[in-house]
């Protein structure tokens, strides 16, 4: 047997200490007697790599560093305006010293459970520096683009480092996790699933669980891992934990004998690791669950992939375009398949071929399995929605958190899968050309094609940079200071959850605004969730006279009371409508109506209605 080999079956096998004693020195090569360095190897292959995953992150972001303040990144705009939001509440909290986890500057007066909407606290407070000195839309653009190069750089470190001895196949396999269609899909507005930088050394920490003297190490480890996970980003800490399920039952089902063994220590330091967790969890937990606007479920169908999705290529992807993923995917942020047929073909032979080995097996079963989980409770084949199976998601839909999934996004574990066992079959590949320098070149020389031929496709092209809508110089100037008193509302016509919270942003959230773009209960006896806030009579009002095109809209006595009674229960000061040139003028003379004659202030129309509201 090989030196390398010798130290992959170590390392797969949960023995990190004999990998690392058997392994040569990096700078060292069975295929390079004279000592030289090879090229993949060592500190050059490392600064190369990280080079190359900055440039990357740049390059999908250009778009939008053009202009930060002026443009929004990808076709999320809604997405980006409520994280924008959070990061401004975040620098809010830091200053203040306010509750990270419900506020009511949102969806005035009810408030905005914030554990339950992806706050993503320890960035935002991390990075509250940043938001105060440039604004909440550097602070997005930056994490955004961090999110990348960090998700790649600390999954190349696990596999180059305790994986795989090859370090193109590290490179490769974080490749397609860190910059595979499933990242790239989501870098259209959710940070909270880009961000998985702490994953890998999760996942590693869980490999370690059982290890003979470290019982009480590992359980700190992976305790205080998960605790800065849950408030990176909740829902990849959920998915993660499902990807450690179905790696240990994929080992167990080959390795029962070393799991009995491993578990007595496992349970100790899960034990451990949980207590932790729960110690400085509960109550943001609680918060979450049980707290001021908690919600159960997720609005709308669970949104399941497609069969197909899995061979075709992504529309933000070299091989894709415009309508390469029409009709395959839920949405355009909800394509996490997409891995091409060239790319499905190695993973499937590779399989095949290393199907002796344990990690190409638990790699295989846990794969697998997240990727019918997220086909959805019924699996439709060739996208005809009349040919239906039964899933076995069908059986956990209802569930506590379940419920609450989209299913696509059970294909980010099998893109993690994927990456991993790329990088483990492009080092088994490299083994098999060490013995010979000379016959072992051509191999490594078609290995290389074959691996570009099936990256290049997938790899992302630069998002989409669009102009943001703009905010009036009446907030971004601070003029409404004079207007609005704090812990007060301020509204913004027309009244609804975008326009709001871009509002709240800019004044570093100031001012309460009503309505937003969120989660939350359909009603106070139904805690079903729903997005945004149920609309009151006068924003249905609103609503109403913009869609009337050239018919009138009345204004009637009714229609006043209920405007005072809304202002009231938005705790308002004041009432604004840009004035532009695109002024709705319907808007203006409906305001007019119900609160007399407004105010040029700046560049907007004011309505000061704290005479109204405050008695």
């Amino acid at each position: 047997m090989t030196t390398s080999s010798t130290v992959s079956q170590a390392a797969e096998a949960g023995e990190p200490e004999k990998a690392a004693a058997e392994a040569p020195p990096a700078t060292e090569s069975s295929s390079n007697p004279a000592g030289r360095p090879p090229r993949w190897t060592g500190r050059r292959a490392d600064v190369l790599v990280t080079l190359v995953y900055l440039l990357g992150a740049f390059w999908v972001t250009i778009r939008t560093w053009i202009d930060p303040w002026g443009r929004v990144l990808g076709e999320q705009a809604k997405d980006q305006a409520f994280n924008e939001w959070m990061f401004a509440y975040d620098a809010h909290v830091v200053r203040n010293l306010d509750n990270p986890f419900f506020t009511t500057l949102q969806n005035a007066p009810d408030g905005v459970n914030l554990m339950g909407n992806v706050a993503m606290q320890l960035p935002g407070i991390l990075l509250s520096p940043l938001t105060m000195v440039a604004g909440p839309e550097v602070t997005y653009l930056s994490l955004m683009t961090a999110n990348l190069f960090f998700t790649a750089l600390t999954w190349y470190w696990l596999l180059s480092r305790r994986l795989v001895k090859s370090r193109v196949g590290a490179f490769a396999g974080a490749l397609v996790i860190g910059f595979g269609p499933a990242i790239i899909s989501h870098s259209n507005g959710h940070p909270h699933i880009t961000s998985q930088w702490l994953i890998p050394f999760i996942i590693w920490s869980v490999i370690r669980l059982g290890e003979p003297g470290r019982t009480v190490r590992n359980g700190l480890t992976l305790g205080a891992l998960v605790l800065a996970q849950l408030f990176v980003g909740e829902e990849n800490l959920f998915l993660t934990a499902i990807a450690c399920a179905f790696m240990v039952i994929g080992y167990a089902i080959f390795n029962w004998a070393d799991v009995r063994a491993r578990f007595a220590r496992a349970a100790g330091s899960l034990a451990i690791g949980g207590g932790l967790v729960l110690l400085f969890a509960a109550y943001p937990l609680y918060h979450q669950f049980a707290g001021p606007q908690h919600y159960s479920g997720h609005p709308g169908d669970p949104k399941p992939a497609t069969i197909e999705s899995y061979f075709a290529f992504a529309t933000e992807s070299i091989g894709g375009g415009k309508n390469s993923a029409a009709g395959l995917a839920p949405n355009f942020t909800e394509e996490v398949t997409f891995f091409g047929w060239p790319l499905m073909l190695i993973a499937l032979a590779g399989i095949v071929w290393l199907r002796r080995e344990n990690i190409v097996r638990v790699l295989a079963v846990t794969g697998a399995g997240a990727a019918i989980l997220s086909l959805g409770p019924v699996i439709h084949l060739n996208n005809q929605r009349n040919l239906r199976i039964p899933g076995p998601f069908a059986l956990l839909e209802h569930l506590p958190v379940v419920n609450a999934m989209v299913v696509a996004r059970f294909n980010l574990i099998t893109t993690v899968a994927m990456g991993v066992l790329l990088a483990v079959i492009v080092a088994r590949v490299a083994e098999r050309a060490r013995p010979a320098e000379t016959s072992g070149l051509p191999i490594r020389l078609l290995g290389l094609t074959v691996l570009a031929g099936a990256l290049i496709p997938i790899m992302p092209t630069p998002l989409a940079g669009h102009d943001r809508p703009p905010v009036p110089d009446f907030v971004t100037a601070g003029t409404w200071r004079d207007y609005v008193a704090e812990g007060r509302t301020l509204v913004p016509v027309p009244v609804n959850g975008l326009t709001s919270i871009r509002y709240g942003s800019a004044a570093e959230v100031g001012f309460a605004v009503p309505s937003g773009y969120f989660l939350g209960p359909s009603s106070p006896d139904d805690n079903t969730g729903r997005w945004g806030a149920p609309p009151r009579p006068t924003w249905q009002l609103f609503e109403k006279i913009q869609g009337s095109k050239d018919e009138p809209v009345v204004i009637t006595d009714a229609d006043r009371t209920a405007a005072v009674e809304d202002l009231r229960y938005w705790k308002a000061d004041a009432v604004v409508l840009p004035r532009d040139r695109g002024t709705d003028v319907k808007l203006l003379l409906a305001l007019e109506s119900l609160l007399g004659p407004g105010q040029r202030v700046s560049d907007v129309w004011l309505w000061d209605v704290r005479p109204l509201t405050n008695n």
